[in-house]
């Protein structure tokens, strides 16, 4: 399946399914990040619950701390 995920177009593996499988696919489950899928801000809860589909449009952001 095909999905553009922050602008650029990436192949990921048919076992990713849903928002929480394509945040361990890129082995970011245990950090601080904000998904929106399709211009939509998902919460956490929701990774579980919304479906990857080809063709969607997908944004991953990272907190990351510093001074």
């Amino acid at each position: 399946m095909e999905v553009k995920i922050n602008g650029q177009l990436v192949t990921v593996p048919d076992n990713v399914m849903t928002i929480d499988d394509l945040v361990h696919h890129f082995k970011l489950k245990n950090r601080t990040v904000m998904v929106e899928h399709n211009h939509i801000i998902l919460r956490t809860n929701e990774h579980e619950k919304v479906t990857v589909a080809n063709g969607d449009t997908i944004e991953l952001v990272q907190f990351v701390g510093g001074g």
